[in-house]
């Protein structure tokens, strides 16, 4: 088993880490197809801009992920990619908000709301490209922050969706939120360099992801805008 990692190695800078979130790339990218599919379907303008800029998300973390975790490359390279793929979480997290922003917000919370999250999501990328030393503990606030406004939503959720909707949503957010704790703290670590924290994360992102698309997907089609 070891001399089989050892193997991985050769080809994988990390290779449960690139393995992991390349599935996560190939599952987004038909979760992109199926949300165009859908919005295609009889669905309005809005929603076709709002589930591609979500699916769009989608992509854009997992392959940028996966190359960062895969490619063995010069320095200079490797720091870039490490940049981008976390700068993918923001856009992630203002990609998810965006279906409920210009789907089921009525007002100035719908654009309220979607200007604060992809500037904040700005904000976000530039700390990245210009602070990437940043103490873990900040940007783990970072992503929790923008993740949990979404509570100020909730009576207006309850009111217009399933409760079913509401409680994948939430399951997503518990999912993304306890990976970041774990990413935040290094811990549980079982097998550090193999299988550690970040491995974990990685699959707690993943779970996080599925049920915020299944959400989305499967409840907001009939929402116009």
């Amino acid at each position: 088993m070891k001399l089989r990692m050892n193997s991985l190695r050769d080809h994988l800078r990390e290779p449960v880490n690139s393995i992991t979130h390349g599935v996560g790339a190939i599952a987004a990218l038909v979760a992109f197809i199926l949300l165009l599919f859908e919005a295609a379907s009889g669905g309005s303008l809005s929603q076709t801009i709002a589930f591609s800029m979500f699916g769009l998300s989608m992509v854009l973390l997992y392959t940028s992920s996966s190359l960062y975790h895969a490619l063995q490359v010069k320095e200079k390279t490797l720091k870039f990619l490490q940049k981008l793929d976390h700068s993918m979480i923001y856009v992630l997290i203002a990609g998810t908000y965006t279906p409920i922003c210009l789907l089921v917000l009525d007002g100035s919370w719908k654009w309220g709301l979607f200007t604060t999250v992809w500037g904040l999501a700005v904000i976000g990328i530039i700390k990245k490209f210009l602070w990437m030393g940043a103490p873990r503990w900040l940007s783990t606030a970072f992503y929790l922050g923008m993740g949990w406004m979404a509570v100020l939503l909730f009576p207006t959720l309850v009111e217009k969706l399933p409760l079913a909707f509401i409680i994948w949503i939430v399951i997503g957010g518990l999912a993304y939120s306890i990976g970041a704790v774990i990413y935040g703290i290094k811990k549980p670590n079982p097998i550090p360099n193999w299988f550690g924290f970040h491995e974990i994360w990685h699959l707690f992102v993943m779970a996080g992801t599925f049920s915020h698309f299944w959400a989305i997907y499967y409840y907001l089609p009939g929402y116009a805008g």
